[in-house]
């Protein structure tokens, strides 16, 4: 087996300043990590001749596989494909496939009225010293170059261009040259301990770990993953995997959420799937947020009916009939509003579950009873209903994850508790 180290080099101005987040590199490391590639390191580099020049030599020297995307577009600031065609000392020529394809795009597809201009052309232009990787969702096609030993392949930015390269072409080649090691994970989900906690209850088992597998605690909104991973050959390495994952469960057990590397919504699904259930939402702070993430799972539309964004009073009282008398007396913000929410959605929607949420998210609209970051959460069904108050103390974005997930969090231990 080898041990094989890639580098992911990302091109472009936009992703130095913040303009468009880098989400290829993710999904690559991913991807390689699934047929035993360790990517070894990702660098980010804006439209600069010397500064990808740099960056290809500084990680052909630590790194078998050099991956890198963005700068193929037809615009002069897309200097990537002629900086690649000095590197690898070869010129440029019209790939013929490449043209015809572009042509078909433009003339058949785009129905583009107007004959090809040069620019478009230049798509098919290619370094003769490449193999041409056909894109058939785009126009700029990917490149391979071997260059002492080392695999360079450059792929556009466009993560759905990017992405067609890397499974038809890509992935498909290393799995074919090189003797990739197998390399596997076992994740589960905690919740209602903090890492420094976690870490401190499970000190005996991490340090009873062999060397060839690895510990990796991944907090984010009040929950920890727990990872265990190894390298090495499948079956002794599953087997191992399985007896340290079984340990582990065990010492968490009582704040384990789930022994699977999955999302609180993909769980409401599953749950929700095997009681043949559905659920709705009724949202106040999170502006269908929590929506949002339910139906980001495919399938979601045999469990989810819908929601009722009301973030006017007017709504909540219209719609979800929650009182006068409530909002006059208590708020808006408070367990019997929610309460109330979830009655109403629940009538209108006519799920068996539903959660509701109602809160102040900030920057402003606080007050010294009910500061920025007081939320109510409430989740039930036509039998019983489970409240429970939240103060967060962060910016107005992460609030709204925070009681989204949250949410989902109590709707799926409402659940599981046989509710």
């Amino acid at each position: 087996m080898q041990n094989i180290k890639a580098s992911i080099i990302t091109i472009g101005d936009e992703l130095l300043i913040g303009q468009v987040i880098d989400t290829n590199s993710a999904w690559i490391a991913e991807e390689l990590n699934k047929i035993g590639v360790w990517v070894h390191r990702r660098v980010a580099v804006g439209d600069t001749w010397n500064d990808i020049w740099k960056a290809l030599d500084n990680e052909a020297a630590i790194s078998d596989v050099i991956l890198i995307t963005g700068g193929l577009g037809p615009t002069a600031d897309d200097i990537t494909k002629p900086l690649l065609c000095d590197y690898f000392g070869g010129k440029m020529i019209i790939d013929e496939a490449t043209l015809q394809h572009v042509t078909y795009l433009f003339e058949h597809v785009f129905k583009r009225p107007m004959p090809l201009l040069e620019v478009n052309r230049k798509q098919a232009e290619v370094p003769d010293v490449c193999t041409v990787l056909k894109n058939d969702v785009g126009t700029a096609p990917g490149m391979l170059f071997e260059k002492n030993n080392k695999l360079f392949v450059s792929m556009p930015g466009v993560p759905h261009e990017m992405k067609f390269i890397m499974q038809q072409h890509v992935l498909p080649l290393l799995k074919l040259k090189f003797d990739l090691p197998f390399i596997g994970h076992r994740t589960l989900l905690t919740a209602g301990i903090g890492e420094s906690f976690l870490a401190e209850r499970i000190k005996g088992f991490e340090s009873s770990l062999p060397q060839n597998i690895k510990l990796a605690y991944l907090p984010n909104y009040g929950m920890v993953r727990l990872r265990l991973t190894a390298q090495g050959e499948k079956e002794k390495t599953e087997n191992v995997l399985n007896e340290k994952f079984s340990i582990l469960k065990k010492e968490v057990e009582d704040v384990m959420v789930i022994d699977e590397d999955i999302s609180f919504a993909e769980l409401l699904g599953r749950l929700l799937k095997e009681k043949n259930k559905t659920v709705s939402t009724a949202e106040s702070c999170t502006g269908g947020y929590i929506a949002h993430l339910i139906t980001s799972v495919a399938g979601s539309s045999v469990y989810f009916k819908g929601s009722v964004v009301s973030y006017d009073n007017s709504i909540k009282q219209n719609i979800l009939h929650v009182s006068d008398e409530t909002l006059a007396t208590v708020g808006a913000v408070s367990e019997e509003t929610v309460r109330q929410m979830v009655k109403g959605v629940l009538k209108v929607m006519q799920t068996d579950y539903a959660v509701a949420v109602s809160g102040i998210m900030g920057p402003d609209g606080g007050s010294a009873e009910k500061p920025v970051g007081t939320v109510w959460i409430c989740v039930g069904n036509n039998n019983s209903a489970e409240t429970k108050k939240m103060h967060f103390r962060f910016d107005r974005k992460r609030n709204i994850e925070l009681t989204a997930i949250n949410a989902l969090h109590m709707m799926c231990v409402f659940i599981k508790n046989g509710n």
